[in-house]
């Protein structure tokens, strides 16, 4: 179980993280929207989390929302690196009403995201472009490379909550414990 402190003149969040927990969480960061998602993703993803963000809402949610980001994935890395005997790459498609949204990883300590998806506006205050915010700040820090992919949808609620729990599910089969298999890459380390 990883915790890590992280503190700016934007935002002060701690973070505790067990990517091999049950599900559980204690989400508060000030943003409904968000602690939502991320209580999405907890229970799909199986991790346990316990996040507290105080940040400067009261400018816009970006801060918090990429900062939580960028710690939670500097625990999961923590947490996970170096990588071996686990399945490594995941794919994981959920289906909210009729939104769809497929996400494919690689925990391969090569960051990367491929981000495709319609969302522009507003859930509630939450301005959607900062879905794309987290996820890039998670995988940078993580060490993950992942495309996530809108394949329908109108709701834009259905779309981000479909995002955040494809991404869990997509996490949770890679991280799948298998002791026979060592490190998957030719160059034997990630």
């Amino acid at each position: 179980m990883a915790t890590i402190n992280r503190e700016t003149k934007e935002t002060n969040i701690e973070v505790t993280l067990n990517p091999y927990g049950k599900g559980k969480y204690d989400v508060n960061t000030d943003i409904g929207f968000f602690n939502h998602m991320l209580e999405s993703f907890t229970k799909h993803s199986r991790f346990d989390i316990d996040v507290k963000c105080d940040g400067d809402i009261d400018v816009d949610f970006h801060h918090c929302v990429e900062d939580v980001g960028i710690v939670l994935g500097t625990a999961f890395k923590q947490e996970v690196y170096p990588v071996e005997n686990i399945e490594r790459f995941g794919e994981g498609s959920v289906v909210m009403d009729e939104a769809c949204v497929t996400t494919t990883l690689d925990i391969s300590n090569r960051p990367f995201l491929q981000f495709q998806s319609p969302i522009v506006g507003k859930v509630g205050e939450f301005d959607c472009e900062l879905v794309e915010e987290f996820f890039r700040a998670f995988c940078f820090n993580a060490g993950i490379t992942a495309h996530i992919i809108y394949k329908r949808g109108t709701n834009k609620h259905h779309i981000i909550e479909a995002t955040f729990k494809s991404f869990a599910l997509a996490i949770r089969r890679a991280l799948k414990k298998d002791e026979t298999l060592g490190v998957l890459s030719t160059k034997g380390v990630l």
